[in-house]
């Protein structure tokens, strides 16, 4: 996987509504109306995540949902993390 450039990542930034960039890394808050529902959208992640091999960094606390997006092996932000991202955005949208 190869690291994207600053460029890239600003431009493809803009398709990801919600997401910011932060410290290197993709980043997005999510809040649900309880923790059932944050659970719930973090089990719908894990299982996506699982089968792409490509695990977020993440925080919950009762409803809210913290995520770091950047591939370690690469060394920044790659098109697994936009992947992920654009999946994530979806699940929290249902």
């Amino acid at each position: 996987m190869t690291k994207l450039t600053d460029a890239e990542v600003t431009k493809r930034l803009s398709s990801i509504p919600g997401w910011t960039l932060a410290n290197g890394k993709l980043h997005r808050d999510f809040k649900f109306e309880n923790f059932v529902q944050a659970f719930s959208f973090m089990t719908s992640v894990a299982l996506v995540a699982e089968k792409a091999d490509h695990h977020p960094e993440w925080f919950n606390v009762y409803n809210q949902v913290k995520v770091d997006l950047a591939t370690h092996d690469a060394g920044g932000i790659t098109d697994n993390d936009f992947a992920l991202a654009e999946a994530m955005s979806k699940l929290a949208s249902r």
